[in-house]
């Protein structure tokens, strides 16, 4: 009930004020001071995580079942051995058939014919077309996520993670304006839709996002990807208890040639870089 962009936008300046406020009790007013071009790469990086990747699969969720989009979303892992493919890296054979298999299974998930349940009030058509397109959202993050420890960024991973939901708030205020969306819209939000972005403000954004930042920066890439395994089978289990989302023929085997997919790829990685 909240207008999709704007209130995501607001979850991520008031996670970023809050995050930087403590950052000034703990270590002074000078604490968010950081040279240009460490700035400029937190920009970036900002805007392909949280602009380009949430901002998609904030729109997609509109039409499609979030069981569904945690699967699509699944596939970065592919993303990651592609970028490292066109920097000079040599995947092995394993790696190479966990990709093939993570596309297969985003086919049968997103194709026009997939059996696929749709989010309430969707049709067929936006179900597909929106599947289709969290891809593009995917590859953003996969790139962003491939960037950051290969550019110049704040090295406090909070410092980091500030810059990057100020930055990532100002892209999806910005195109959500675009869209025609407006603050005063956030006022006929539900107690539901509020309580819901309040959890998104402390646990995704203050928690899980800034604990995915330190990560990347401190851990091979795809070791950190294995995260994939996880959050299909979580939020295919929470759509079911909390959303009734139904468990579909085609969302069963889409996703698990998906995940057969995901575990070829990050095992296939590990196996190279055991570091």
């Amino acid at each position: 009930s909240l207008p999709p962009l704007t209130a995501m936008s607001l979850r991520f300046i008031t996670a970023a004020m809050v995050l930087g406020l403590f950052l000034m009790l703990r270590k002074g007013r000078r604490a968010l001071v950081v040279p240009w071009a460490e700035l400029r790469g937190a920009v970036i990086v900002g805007v392909l995580l949280l602009g380009c990747g949430m901002g998609m699969l904030t729109l997609a969720e509109r039409y499609v079942p979030s069981g569904v989009a945690a699967l699509v979303v699944a596939v970065m892992p592919v993303w990651v051995v592609l970028l490292r493919t066109v920097t000079g890296d040599r995947p092995r054979i394993a790696t190479w058939l966990g990709v093939f298999l993570g596309f297969v299974g985003l086919v049968l998930l997103v194709h026009p014919g997939a059996k696929i349940a749709h989010a309430a009030g969707a049709t067929d058509a936006q179900r597909s077309l929106w599947s289709m397109l969290m891809p593009l959202g995917t590859m953003c993050w996969a790139f962003g996520s491939f960037l950051q420890p290969r550019i110049r960024t704040p090295r406090d991973p909070l410092v980091l993670s500030t810059y990057e939901m100020l930055t990532g708030a100002t892209a999806l205020g910005l195109i959500g304006f675009l869209r025609g969306e407006r603050l005063s819209q956030l006022t006929g939000g539900s107690n539901a839709s509020w309580w819901a972005w309040v959890y998104l403000v402390v646990v995704g954004s203050l928690i899980a996002y800034s604990a995915y930042v330190w990560v990347v920066g401190h851990a091979p890439l795809s070791l950190v990807a294995t995260y994939a395994y996880v959050n299909p089978v979580v939020a295919v289990l929470l759509g079911l208890l909390f959303l009734g989302e139904p468990l579909t023929s085609g969302l069963l085997l889409g996703g698990a040639v998906i995940l057969a997919g995901v575990v070829l790829v990050v095992r296939g990685e590990r196996v190279r870089r055991p570091a």
